[in-house]
C-alpha cells in the first residue's frame, strides 16, 4: 500500500509526528482500513509503532475493496475450500474473522499496556440485520464468541432497531462500537442503551472494566448532504448578502453537530449516576469521529481531524487522511473551541429551511444502504471466486439472451438486489410474490440440508432393503411423487444388489399389466408416495397391487412389503399402520408436491434403489449454497434462470422448450411439472415444452426460451450448431452443462429456485394449483354418479362414425363446424388446427398406455404440427399430466389448441374392494380434464378412438397429416 511509505520518522525539519502527538491531547488515533497483507507483512505493526495506532475498524465497504479486487485472498479461499465447501457468506465470514484476529492480535500490547481502555478492532454484524433486532444479537453473538479476542469490538449501526440489541449486548458483556451515528438526539440514545446495558451487566455480577465502547458519530457525510443543500439555496436567493450568509454555512455544519454532540457526552458521563458506574469499573463510551476523510476537495484534507482534537475521543481516518495528516497536520485543543458559534451554524442552517435531523435520518437509512451495497459487492465477488475453484463440481450455467431480454434481466436483478429480494425469498417472506400463503409452502430451501443431517437413516434403510434380495422396487405416486423419481430411475444404472426401480402413475390397464409383467410380485418392494394420503391413483393402484402381493406370498406379509410415504396424519398414514407397511417415511407439510425431490418423496425411492443418496445431497447443497439468501441476483444461477424465463414470459417468449441430452433426458418431464404447475395459472404463465426434437431455427417462432442441458461427456456437434444458428437467429438461449449425472441434484434446487423466482416475476403465487384441483373435482362428481348408477353420465358425441367419435362443447363445434368440419375425421382436424396461431401451442392429450409405440406415434404427430404451424407442440399422457403441465393448460395464458385422445380400453381391470375398475377411474379422469378445458374456454378437441387402438392411432396420425397440408 503507497500511503505505507510514509509511515517513517518525520525529518530533522520536522521531527514531531501530529499523529503520535493526538495522545497528548486526549485523542486516539484508529484506522479505518483492513487488508491481509497490510498484516501479515508488519504495515500494521509500523503504524502501530510509528504513529502510537490504536485501532483499526472494518465494514463492508473495507472487505469489498480488500477482498473484491484483488486477488489477495485467493490462496485464503482455496484453503478453506480443502476443509469442504461453504456458503458464500461463511466463506466471507471465516476470512474477516480471521484478519480480525491477526489485527487484534496486533494491537493485543496495546490494549494490555492500556489496562484495557484502548487497542481495538471492530468487525461489524450484517448491514442486512439494520432493522433486525433479535438477528443483531444473534449474529453479535455469534462474531464475538467465533473472533475470541477480549480487544474486539462489535458494531452495530444505531438504528430505531439497533439501539435495543447495543443495549442487550452491552449487558452481556460484550463489547460495541456504535456506527452510522449522525443526530445529537440519537446519540444519546446510544449513550442510554450503553448505560442501562452497564447496569444490568453490574447487576447480573458482571465486571464493567471489561466491557468498552464506542459512539462513531459521522462528520463528513453531513457537511455533503447540508452543502447540497445549501447550494440549492444559495442559487434560489436574489440577495448577495444572503447568498454570502449561506454560503459562510458551508462546511460547518458537520463539525459544529460534532462539537455539540460532545458536550452531551460530557453531560452524560458525569454527574452522580455515572459516578456510582465509574466505582465499579465502568469506562465511559467514548465518541468517535467517523467519516472523517474530506468529501470536498476544496476543503482542507485533514479538516475533520483538526477541528475535532479533544480528550477521551478516537478519530478513525482512512489511509490518505492519516498520511496528510501526519504530513501537515496542525495540533490544538480545538473541539470545545467557539462553542456559540457551533450554535448559531445550526440556527442559521434551521433557519434556511434546512432540517438537519432530516438530514440525519436520510443519512442513516442511506449508510444502513451504502453497507448493504458494498456487501452485495462483496459477496458478489466471493460467490465468483468461489465458483472458479469448484471448477468442474459445479453444473455451468451461460445464458445467451436476445438484447431485450438482457436488458430487462439486468435491470430487474438491479431492482431484486436494491430490494433484498433474494434475502427475503429465504426468509419465507411472502410478499415477494402476492403475500397470499407462499410462506407456508417453503420448507424446500432448507430441505437438503436437513435431510443430509438424516442420511445416516436413509443409508440404515438402503441396507435393509440390500438384504432383503428385493429384484424390483414400484413407485405408485402421481405428479411430484412420481416424475422425480422417474428421473432417478431412468438416469441411474441399476445398482448392484439393489432392486430395479420402477414408476406406475397411469389408471390405464394396459400399462399397469405391462408393469405387472415386468417385475416379479414375489419379490418386490412397494413404495407407496402421496402426501396427502388422498390422491385417486396412488390409492387405487394400491389396493390392487396389495391383492396382488397378498395373493402371492399371503395376507399376513403383503404389508411388509409396502413402504409409505406421506404427510403425518394423512389418510395414507392411518392406513400404512393398519396394513402393517415396513415402514413410513413423513415428508414435510410445508414442501409442495412439485418441490418433493430433495425431499423423502424422491430420497426414499433412490435408497430403495442403492443411489448415494449422501452424494446427491451433497452435489445438491453445492447449488443451495450457489442460491443462497448472500448472493446477490447477478451472481446467483437459480435466481438469473428464473428472472431470465420469467421476464422473456411477460415479453412473449412463454414457450420454455427444454433439451435434455440423453443421459438426463427424463430431466424435462420432471422440470415440465415443475415449470408448468407453478407458473400456469390467472390467465399468465410458461408453457415448458418437453420432448420436442430440435430442429432448424426456422422452424420456430418468436415465443420460444430454450434451455439446453447436458452432461459433459455429450459431445454433439450438430445439436451444438443447431443452438448457435438459435442464439445468431435472436432467440434466447440457456445452455447448463453438468460434469456428470452424479450432479442432478444441483439441477433439482436450480430449478426449484427459477421457478420460485419466475414466479414472481409474473406476479403469482407458484406453490398453489388451483385448476388441478378444479378437474379433481370435474373428475369426483363423475366418479360419484357412477357409484351411484353404476355407469357414468351419458354424453352426446358431436359426430360419430366408423373407428372414432368427436366430442367438444357446442361454441367449439359451432367454431370447428363454420371452419369447415364435416364428417371427416381430418376436417375436424383441420378446422381445429387452423385456430392454431403464432404464439400459440399445440397439446397432444392421449389418455392410452404410455409406451415406447404411442410415445412414437404422439411424436410423430406433433413433429408434423410443429414443422407445418411453426408453434410449439406438447405430447402428453393422461392422467399423469393432469398432476404436471395440466394446471398451465387450464389455468395459463389462453395460448393452447387441445386434441384430447381417448380410446376403449380391450381389457379393463378392477380394483379390489371398489365398484369401479381402472377403465372407469381413467374415463373420468379424461372427461372431467375436458370438461375443465372447454368451461374455461379453450380451444379443445377429443376424438375418442373405436376398436383397435393401434390401428386407431396410424389413422389419427393421417388424419393429421391430411389435415395439415
Amino acid at each position: 500500500m503507497e500511503f505505507l511509505q510514509t509511515a517513517r520518522p518525520r525529518t530533522e525539519k520536522n521531527v514531531m509526528n501530529p499523529v503520535r502527538e493526538l495522545q497528548n491531547h486526549g485523542q486516539a488515533i484508529w484506522l479505518d482500513f483492513l487488508a491481509r497483507g497490510f498484516i501479515t507483512k508488519g504495515d500494521l505493526k509500523t503504524l502501530v509503532d510509528n504513529d502510537g495506532l490504536r485501532g483499526v475498524t472494518s465494514n463492508p465497504s473495507i472487505f469489498e475493496k480488500a477482498i473484491g479486487s484483488s486477488d489477495e485472498y485467493d490462496s485464503a479461499i482455496v484453503s478453506l475450500m480443502k476443509k469442504g465447501d461453504r456458503s458464500v457468506a461463511d466463506l466471507y465470514e471465516q476470512l474477516a474473522i480471521e484478519d480480525i484476529q491477526h489485527a487484534a492480535d496486533v494491537l493485543r500490547p496495546a490494549y494490555d499496556r492500556l489496562d484495557g481502555a484502548d487497542g481495538f478492532v471492530s468487525l461489524e454484524v450484517s448491514p442486512y440485520l439494520a432493522n433486525d433486532t433479535e438477528g443483531t444479537i444473534a449474529e453479535a453473538r455469534r462474531l464475538w464468541k467465533s473472533v475470541n479476542r477480549k480487544n474486539l469490538m462489535i458494531k452495530v449501526p444505531a438504528t430505531p432497531n439497533g439501539l435495543p440489541a447495543i443495549q442487550q449486548l452491552i449487558s452481556e458483556g460484550i463489547s460495541v462500537n456504535i456506527t452510522l451515528l449522525f443526530s445529537q438526539k440519537v446519540y444519546v440514545e446510544v449513550a442510554e442503551a450503553y448505560l442501562a446495558g452497564l447496569q444490568n451487566y453490574i447487576r447480573n455480577g458482571g465486571d464493567p472494566a471489561h466491557v468498552a465502547s464506542v459512539a462513531s458519530f459521522f462528520v463528513s457525510r453531513i457537511d455533503s448532504a447540508a452543502d447540497k443543500q445549501l447550494d440549492e439555496k444559495i442559487a434560489q436567493a436574489n440577495d448577495p448578502a444572503e447568498k454570502a450568509r449561506l454560503a459562510a454555512l458551508k462546511g460547518k455544519v458537520a463539525i459544529a453537530n460534532a462539537k455539540l454532540a460532545y458536550q452531551e457526552y460530557k453531560q452524560l458521563f458525569a454527574g452522580e449516576d455515572w459516578q456510582k458506574l465509574e466505582a465499579e469499573g465502568a469506562r465511559p463510551q467514548r465518541l468517535l469521529w467517523a467519516s472523517t476523510g474530506t468529501k470536498n476537495k476544496d476543503y482542507r484534507d485533514v479538516l475533520y481531524i483538526e477541528e475535532l482534537i479533544g480528550p477521551d475521543t478516537v478519530n478513525t481516518v482512512p489511509p490518505a487522511t492519516l498520511d496528510g495528516f501526519r504530513d501537515h497536520g496542525e495540533l490544538r485543543d480545538s473541539l470545545e473551541e467557539n462553542l456559540d458559534d457551533a450554535r448559531q451554524v445550526l440556527a442559521a442552517l434551521a433557519d434556511a429551511g434546512i432540517s438537519l435531523d432530516a438530514i440525519t435520518r436520510d443519512l442513516v437509512t442511506e449508510g444502513v444502504k451504502l453497507f448493504e451495497d458494498a456487501a452485495d459487492k462483496l459477496l458478489g465477488a466471493v460467490a465468483r471466486k468461489r465458483e472458479k475453484i469448484l471448477g468442474s463440481a459445479i453444473d455451468r450455467q451461460t445464458l445467451s439472451l436476445d438484447p431485450s431480454t438482457a436488458k430487462s434481466v439486468e435491470a430487474k436483478a438491479d431492482d431484486w438486489r436494491a430490494a433484498g429480494a433474494v434475502r427475503k425469498l429465504w426468509q419465507k417472506d411472502k410478499s415477494v410474490w402476492t403475500n397470499t400463503d407462499e410462506d407456508k409452502w417453503l420448507g424446500w430451501l432448507t430441505s437438503p440440508a436437513a435431510e443430509l443431517d438424516r442420511a445416516a437413516d436413509y443409508e440404515d434403510y438402503a441396507w435393509r432393503v440390500k438384504k432383503q434380495k428385493f429384484t424390483d422396487a414400484v413407485v405408485l405416486g402421481m405428479g411430484g411423487s412420481s416424475l422425480g423419481p422417474e428421473v432417478l430411475a431412468k438416469t441411474f444404472p441399476k445398482a448392484a444388489g439393489f432392486p430395479k426401480l420402477h414408476v406406475l402413475d397411469s389408471t390405464d390397464p394396459a400399462e399397469i399389466r405391462s408393469l405387472e409383467a415386468a417385475i416379479d410380485i414375489a419379490r418386490t418392494v412397494f413404495i407407496v408416495s402421496s402426501k396427502s394420503g388422498g390422491t385417486t391413483e396412488p390409492n387405487a393402484l394400491k389396493d390392487y397391487f396389495h391383492a396382488r402381493v397378498a395373493k402371492a406370498i399371503g395376507a399376513d406379509k403383503a404389508g411388509h412389503r409396502f413402504i409409505a410415504i406421506t404427510d403425518p396424519g394423512s389418510s395414507l398414514d392411518a392406513e400404512a399402520a393398519r396394513l402393517g407397511y415396513a415402514r413410513t417415511f413423513h415428508g414435510d407439510p410445508e414442501i409442495g408436491g412439485r418441490y418433493s425431490i430433495l425431499s423423502p418423496f424422491g430420497l426414499v425411492p433412490a435408497a430403495t434403489a442403492g443411489i448415494d443418496v449422501t452424494g446427491l445431497l451433497e452435489g445438491a447443497l453445492v447449488m443451495v449454497r450457489s442460491c443462497g439468501a448472500q448472493v446477490p441476483p447477478h451472481d446467483n444461477p437459480g435466481v438469473q434462470l428464473g428472472l431470465a424465463m420469467g421476464l422473456a414470459g411477460r415479453e412473449g417468449r412463454d414457450k420454455v422448450t427444454i433439451l435434455a441430452s440423453p443421459k438426463i433426458a427424463d430431466f424435462g418431464a420432471w422440470a415440465e411439472q415443475l415449470i408448468a404447475e407453478s407458473t400456469g395459472k390467472e390467465g399468465k404463465g410458461l408453457i415448458p415444452v418437453d420432448g420436442e426434437p430440435l430442429g432448424d431455427a426456422s422452424l420456430y417462432g418468436d415465443d420460444r426460451f430454450f434451455i439446453d442441458i447436458r452432461t459433459a461427456d455429450e459431445e454433439d456437434a450438430a445439436h451444438d450448431e443447431k443452438l448457435r444458428a438459435l442464439e445468431n437467429a435472436g432467440h434466447p438461449v440457456v445452455r447448463i452443462v453438468m460434469n456428470s449425472i452424479e450432479q442432478i441434484g444441483q439441477e433439482f434446487f436450480r430449478f426449484e429456485i427459477a421457478a420460485a423466482v419466475a414466479g414472481a416475476v409474473l406476479g403469482i403465487n407458484p406453490f398453489d394449483q388451483p385448476d388441478v384441483e378444479a378437474a379433481k373435482i370435474r373428475t369426483r362428481e363423475l366418479t360419484s354418479a357412477f357409484e351411484k348408477t353404476g355407469r357414468l353420465p351419458d354424453e352426446e358425441p358431436a359426430i360419430s362414425a366408423n373407428g372414432f367419435d368427436i366430442y367438444t362443447d357446442a361454441e367449439n363445434a359451432r367454431a370447428l363446424r363454420e371452419k369447415g368440419a364435416d364428417g371427416e375425421l381430418s376436417s375436424w382436424l383441420k378446422a381445429h388446427l387452423s385456430r392454431a396461431e403464432p404464439g400459440d401451442y399445440v397439446a397432444l392429450l392421449a389418455y392410452v398406455a404410455r409406451n415406447e409405440d404411442h410415445i412414437g406415434e404422439l411424436q410423430r404427430m406433433r413433429l408434423a404440427v410443429r414443422d407445418r404451424k411453426k408453434v410449439a407442440t406438447c405430447a402428453e399422457f393422461g392422467p399423469r399430466f393432469l398432476h404436471s403441465t395440466g394446471q398451465a393448460y387450464k389455468g395459463g395464458p389462453d395460448s393452447g389448441v387441445f386434441l384430447q385422445i381417448t380410446a376403449d380400453d380391450p381389457r379393463d381391470l378392477k380394483i379390489p374392494g371398489r365398484k369401479m375398475s381402472f377403465s372407469i377411474i381413467k374415463a373420468a379422469q379424461a372427461r372431467g380434464d375436458f370438461d375443465v378445458l372447454t368451461r374455461r374456454g379453450r380451444r379443445a378437441l377429443r376424438v375418442h378412438l373405436k376398436g383397435n387402438l393401434k390401428s386407431g392411432l396410424s389413422r389419427l396420425d393421417d388424419a393429421i397429416s391430411r389435415a395439415l397440408m
